[in-house]
Formats: C-alpha cells, sequence, structure tokens
C-alpha cells in the first residue's frame, strides 16, 4: 500500500513517469532486501518465542513511526533537496529513498522472524511451511496494492492511506505485546493517536492537492498576479495544463493553443467546426470555441472526471456551453467507439503528462484512427514538448505520422525560437499542406508561427533513426529522457 501511495505523494514535487515508478520500486525492493537479511539475524539469535514476538513488534513499531514520519519529512525534505542542483534522475531518487527506504527497511524485518516461528512450531512440515509464508505474504502484496489502488487513495486519499497503514503497523506492534484479545482496544487507541496526531499538525500533513482524483492531485492556482486578470492555472500533478481568463475564453496565455485556434479559422472560418479533443485538461480550447464558433461541435475525451468538475467549479467551465459534449474515458476509446468515417475538422492532442505523452495515444495504429475520420482539408494537431537539440521524441512521432497523412508539419513560435534548451513544437498532420508558411495573430497578444522547411525536417528525422512508433513499441520515455535530465524541468 506504501509503495502505490508513493507515486502520489511524489506527484506534486516531482511528477509521475517512468523514472518516478523505477525509484520508488527500487527504493521498496532494497528496503525489504535489507530489512529481510537483518531480520534473518534477529531470528537466529532470538533466545524463544517471547524475544522473537519483542524483535517482530519493535520493527513493526519503526515501520509505523518512520511510515508516518513521510508526511511532515516530505514537506521538510523535497523543495530543498530539489534546491540543490542535482539532475532530476538522482533528485527522485533520493527523495525516494529519504522518505520509503526506512518504513520498508523495517517491515521487511519482519518476515524472517515470524517464518522461524512458524517453523519451529511444526518441524516436521517445514517445507509446506515455507511454501505458505511465502504465499501469505504474496498474498498480502496483491491485497495491499488492490486496496490502495483501487479504495484507499479514493475514499481517503494518500495521507489518509498512509496513516492507515502506519496505524495498522502499530496495531500489529501492539498485538503483539499485549495479546490478540486486546486488538480491538488497540486499534481504537492507534486510530486516535493518528487521528490526534493529524489534527496536531495539518499544515504538516495536508495534502498539496486541491481535489485528489483517481488519476492525478489536482490543484488550482491563482494567475492574476501574473497577467493582471482574473485568471487561474490548472496544475496536474506538478506542471502547468492550461490557463483560463475569467472574462474572456479567447484570450490565449499558451501559444501554442493561439496557433490552434487560428490555424482551424484560417482552414474553416468562423461557421461550423466539428472537432475531438484528446484530454480536456483547463477545458481552455473548448471553452473559447464553444463562444467564438457560430455552430461548434466539440467532443472532449476526459479521463478524469474530477478534471471536468475543477473546470466548471474554478475555470469557469460553463456546464452548458455550447455544442460541447465531454466523454469520460480515454481518448483512444472515445475515438474508436465513434463510426470510422470523416466527421471531424480538427482533432487537438493534448494529453502531456509530466514530460510525455500516453504512449497508446502516439502509435500509428492510433493515428490510423485519427485520419478516418478527419474530413478532407481537416487536420490533426498536437503540442510537443521538445529539446531544441536532438528531438528525439518529436523525430519518431513525424516519422510514424508520415505513414497515414500526407502533409507532416512543424511549426514553433517566432519568439520561442532564440529561447531555451525546451521548444514547444507544434505539429500538424492532415492531407492537405497549409497554404501559408507564416501564420500571424493580434487577438489579445501579438504573436506569429513559423513552419520549419518540409525538407530540412525530414533530413533530420532521417539522420536521427529512431522507430516507428507502434502498439507493440512506443519507447516515449526513452526517447524524451534527455528532457528529463535536463536542467529545464519546469510548468508546461
Amino acid at each position: 500500500m506504501l509503495e502505490i501511495v508513493a507515486g502520489r505523494l511524489l506527484a506534486p514535487y516531482v511528477g509521475m513517469s517512468l523514472y518516478t515508478w523505477t525509484a520508488i520500486i527500487s527504493v521498496v525492493l532494497a528496503g525489504l532486501t535489507i530489512g529481510h537479511w537483518i531480520g534473518g539475524r534477529l531470528a537466529e539469535s532470538a533466545a524463544d518465542a517471547a524475544a522473537a514476538h519483542r524483535r517482530t513488534a519493535i520493527a513493526l513499531a519503526l515501520a509505523a513511526l518512520s511510515a508516518a514520519a513521510t508526511l511532515p519529512l516530505l514537506r521538510l525534505a523535497a523543495t530543498p533537496l530539489l534546491a540543490l542542483g542535482l539532475d532530476p534522475v538522482t533528485a527522485i531518487i533520493g527523495l525516494a529513498a529519504f522518505l520509503f527506504l526506512p518504513p520498508s527497511l523495517f517491515a521487511g524485518i519482519v518476515s524472517p522472524i515470524l517464518t522461524k516461528l512458524a517453523v519451529d512450531a511444526d518441524r516436521a512440515r517445514t517445507g509446506r511451511t515455507i511454501g505458505r509464508m511465502y504465499a501469505l505474504g504474496a498474498a498480502g502484496s496483491i491485497l495491499g496494492t488492490l486496496s490502495a489502488g483501487y479504495l484507499f487513495i479514493s475514499w481517503i486519499g494518500s495521507v489518509g492511506t498512509v496513516l492507515a497503514v502506519a496505524g495498522l503497523y502499530a496495531i500489529l506492534a501492539v498485538g503483539l505485546l499485549i495479546g490478540q484479545k486486546r486488538l480491538l482496544l488497540a486499534a481504537l487507541a492507534a486510530f486516535v493517536l493518528a487521528g490526534g496526531g493529524l489534527a496536531a499538525t495539518p499544515r504538516a500533513l495536508a495534502s498539496p492537492c486541491t481535489v485528489e482524483s483517481d488519476y492525478y492531485c489536482l490543484r488550482v492556482e491563482d494567475f492574476s498576479g501574473q497577467s493582471g486578470r482574473a485568471s487561474a492555472v490548472l496544475v496536474l500533478d506538478h506542471l502547468g495544463h492550461g490557463i483560463n481568463d475569467a472574462a474572456q475564453p479567447g484570450l490565449f496565455y499558451s501559444s501554442y493553443l493561439q496557433f490552434t485556434d487560428e490555424m482551424a479559422a484560417r482552414r474553416f472560418g468562423r461557421d461550423r467546426l466539428d472537432a475531438f479533443f484528446i484530454g480536456g485538461g483547463a477545458f481552455t480550447l473548448p471553452r473559447a470555441w464553444s463562444q467564438s464558433f457560430a455552430d461548434p461541435h466539440l467532443h472532449v475525451a476526459e479521463i478524469d472526471p474530477s478534471v471536468t468538475a475543477l473546470a466548471h467549479d474554478r475555470l469557469w467551465l460553463a456546464p452548458t456551453a455550447k455544442g460541447l459534449t465531454i466523454d469520460h474515458r480515454d481518448a483512444r476509446l472515445a475515438l474508436q467507439s465513434l463510426s470510422a468515417a470523416p466527421r471531424f475538422d480538427v482533432v487537438f492532442g493534448d494529453a502531456f503528462h509530466d514530460i510525455g505523452i500516453p504512449s497508446h495515444l502516439v502509435t500509428r495504429e492510433f493515428h490510423r484512427q485519427i485520419a478516418a475520420r478527419l474530413k478532407p482539408g481537416g487536420f490533426y494537431a498536437i503540442n510537443v514538448i521538445e529539446s531544441r537539440h536532438e528531438p528525439r521524441f518529436l523525430f519518431a512521432l513525424l516519422q510514424t505520422l508520415a505513414h497515414d497523412f500526407a502533409a507532416v508539419e512543424v511549426w514553433i513560435d517566432g519568439d520561442e525560437m532564440a529561447q531555451g534548451e525546451r521548444i514547444t513544437y507544434l505539429v500538424l498532420a492532415s492531407d492537405q499542406a497549409s497554404d501559408t508558411p507564416i501564420l500571424r495573430s493580434d487577438r489579445f497578444f501579438s504573436r506569429h508561427w513559423l513552419r520549419l522547411k518540409g525538407d530540412q525536417v525530414r533530413a533530420k528525422v532521417a539522420e536521427a533513426r529512431v522507430p516507428d512508433l507502434t502498439d507493440d513499441f512506443s519507447p516515449v520515455d526513452r526517447l524524451m529522457a534527455h528532457v528529463l535530465l535536463s536542467p529545464e524541468i519546469g510548468e508546461k
């Protein structure tokens, strides 16, 4: 349970990626390994069963204390550790080890001692006893994983789940010391103490999330200080995913949204528009198009209902927005459930989470489904946050798109060309090339976008020797590892 909830606890600070989960799983296994070794020595040196019980109780008590301590320690240590300037992978591993190695180690001490006690109690069936202990351990791991993922985090959040784990360790520790008949009283005492501790230190233990959903740690932060207008930004885990203006839905603080809006208007005018959105986020573009087009039909596939609810409650998305249909399913499942016939002018992909895109949303099989549902002249737009130098994921995406789209273009904000190592590339895939190499807009913000020369882009893609992205092989995290390892880790 603690291993599963560790990812949610770390997400607001270091995001949620393959690297985060790798660090967490490795740290927990390292803790268990060390704990098993220590537990074996303690089991062997215990004078009798009573001594073994005491040692087990002490290990469980330390597991309870160290598990509960992860909550205040995370708040105290995360910011200073991340401010040291370490590369992101080192920072993730260091933070995970500091928080979750101790409770895993102390929990790991328990199994060898209990196994020794079980073997001593039935020496005639040693093999069967050891097998039973291994089976019970595996079954407990399965139960804990299911309980955390499907019940506890949804019911009581990550903080409550950690306290439940700490409370359970404490109950077991007290039960070993005072006997099973008093276990109920021990359980009550442990939860009263946990509740009292939470009430005494609310700022240290409170979740940083406005809403903790089944998918993300969600929060809405005021953006008025930066914009000078009533505005707010939606943050999923630790990255911003859209800024909405209260009074002007068509005011796009993000350049790539303004580009998509201008390109759609250039190709289709401002009358009818049929669009499919891969991800809702702050619903910035659907909210704007609901008002700026006379007859919009906007199908938004947003997997997390809590994101939608927060957009309604805090980001000024009207529940009765014109032409808006919200589908709370995975975007690929939602798209393939629709008829395989041309029906959309625009398919807009904005499903970035952390530094990458869910791998199943960038494969050739998915692109084929998109191409089949675009009207003649329609386009698929996707923003890609990548490196200025050697953007290997971008190259793989372009190579893959070229199999199903006659025209694959890369656009970039003209003002962003000379800034930083990370760039938001704007990829446009269609059956028709755009009719201009430069797109300009003076609506609210004066911006211009440049289309990179196609022959140069194709040459770079060929030189990169990247794989096609397929359902069988889509190594998004590996292709974007250079972005994670760069010092420019910040908001989207």
